[in-house]
């Protein structure tokens, strides 16, 4: 008895196994600024909409350009969530960890703000043909009462990859999007 369950036991899971069907993909994240020292605040509260950006970039998915201007997905990775939601996420915690604004939300959050950001990606990609990972957004802080646009800038990083696969891929990008998310922080924090 106790052996023809051991038996069924292996079966359901050499079932199971044989189901997957392959090495599931590994999952990266991006980070977001360290805490920078002690809170200066600057008595403006601003809420971080989530980016927009074209379909490729909607997805998990780490996306790489080819020379013609193809999208393709590199294999073997993809990111922790959506990728605008995790952008979105990440320049929450940097614009909150630099300690300069009185609050940093999300739309829904039922906060009163002083600024809008808005923002969209129009790049974020490994390119083949340079072997680089480029990091672009778009962003434009917007007055909350009148709707009017305070200051618009673009934010562009461009890091070397030695290799175009999953790891060096998402690292590239991640050391990337910290040199974007350092000078969006500065930008925000300027007053503008």
């Amino acid at each position: 008895m106790v052996r023809s369950s051991h038996i069924a036991a292996a079966a359901l899971l050499a079932a199971l196994l044989g189901g997957c069907g392959g090495a599931a993909p590994l999952t990266f994240d991006l980070a977001a600024l360290p805490a920078a020292g002690r809170p200066i605040a600057a008595g403006r509260s601003i809420v971080v909409s989530e980016p927009v950006s074209i379909q490729p970039f909607e997805a998990d998915r780490i996306i790489v350009r080819e020379n013609g201007g193809a999208l393709s997905f590199l294999g073997g990775g993809q990111w922790a969530d959506r990728l605008p939601r995790l952008i979105q996420t990440r320049l929450i915690q940097s614009l909150e960890n630099s300690g300069r604004l009185r609050s940093v939300s999300r739309p829904g959050d039922k906060v009163v703000s002083d600024y809008q950001l808005i923002s969209e990606i129009r790049a974020f990609d490994v390119q083949s043909g340079t072997g680089e990972a480029v990091v672009d957004l778009s962003l434009k802080l917007v007055a909350d009462g009148t709707g009017k646009v305070a200051a618009a800038r673009i934010f562009t990083a461009r890091v070397p990859v030695s290799k175009i696969d999953a790891g060096n891929g998402a690292r590239a990008l991640d050391q990337a999007l910290t040199v974007v998310l350092a000078d969006v922080v500065r930008w925000v924090n300027s007053g503008r």
